[in-house]
């Protein structure tokens, strides 16, 4: 069974639970969602009219076996996805109701409010450590702004990406110098920094040893307090640890998605509960 993909058992993992008064209250409105969402790379279709809503100051999971279109609905999200040659995107994504696709000309400028992740570090090799967190900010701004308002805005960022107490003595040095885990969390960081609406997340944790996991899933945890976040795992223990409510694809269709430990513990159909369970993935 590959790794990643054991069966879980939410008796031996921690899972997001909410406060029994906020049952009472209003759902509030989706703050990103896709609208019947296809994706193509030339004539191979790789998503099928995926419609799915993210909740503001939650995690949202979405899971399934390799292959299925995870990375690439993730990529759809801040425009990333029609970036690659030939690789078409039908159908919508909304951030806060306006439309990404139809209301939107400039794709960069989506990506100032819908910042990602990846699955292996990329921190700008040539640039030290503040200078990687502050590289979004003349998009963003168009132009560098104040030196002071700089640094707080990088200081804020790292802070919020729980790496300030580590590197605030080595910020002029160059962001090769520091750890697997500390560089995922400079990516986190850097994209902190244009203080997004929604963070996604693309495998952020798989080439990680687990104790930079840990730090990264509780980092997710606490991002849920103040934006969107969305996170693509194979694994599910992960899923289950960090999110509010997990989506399963399959075969680049939506299958199901319901409230983490529902989906985990009674999923709806049968092809998430083998999923769940191992019996394939």
């Amino acid at each position: 069974m590959p790794v990643g993909t054991e069966p879980v058992n939410l008796a031996d993992v921690a899972v997001v639970t909410r406060d029994p008064d906020e049952s009472k209250a209003p759902p509030a409105p989706p703050r990103l969602s896709t609208h019947r969402l296809n994706a193509y790379f030339g004539t191979a279709r790789v998503l099928r009219n995926i419609s799915l809503e993210f909740a503001d100051k939650a995690v949202t999971a979405v899971i399934g076996p390799s292959g299925c279109g995870k990375s690439t609905m993730l990529r759809c999200l801040n425009r990333m996805h029609e970036t690659v040659p030939g690789a078409v995107v039908e159908g919508d994504v909304t951030l806060d109701g306006i439309s990404l696709y139809k209301g939107v000309k400039d794709p960069i400028g989506v990506r100032r409010h819908i910042g990602m992740v990846f699955q292996r570090p990329t921190p700008f090799p040539t640039m030290s450590i503040r200078d990687n967190v502050a590289a979004g900010l003349r998009i963003k701004f168009g132009s560098v702004p104040p030196r002071k308002e700089m640094d707080e805005i990088v200081q804020s960022a790292l802070v919020r990406a729980g790496l300030w107490d580590e590197v605030k003595d080595r910020l002029r040095e160059s962001a090769i110098g520091i750890s697997g885990g500390q560089q995922q969390r400079l990516c986190i960081a850097r994209a902190l920094a244009t203080r997004p609406e929604v963070l996604l997340l693309d495998e952020p944790t798989a080439s990680l040893d687990p104790m930079s996991t840990q730090t990264i899933e509780e980092l997710v945890y606490e991002l849920r307090q103040s934006i969107a976040v969305v996170i693509v795992t194979h694994n599910m223990q992960q899923a289950a640890r960090v999110s509010d409510s997990t989506a399963f694809m399959l075969a680049g269709e939506l299958v199901e998605v319901a409230p983490t430990r529902a989906l985990f513990t009674r999923p709806n159909d049968s092809r998430t509960e083998a999923y769940v369970t191992g019996r394939f993935g």
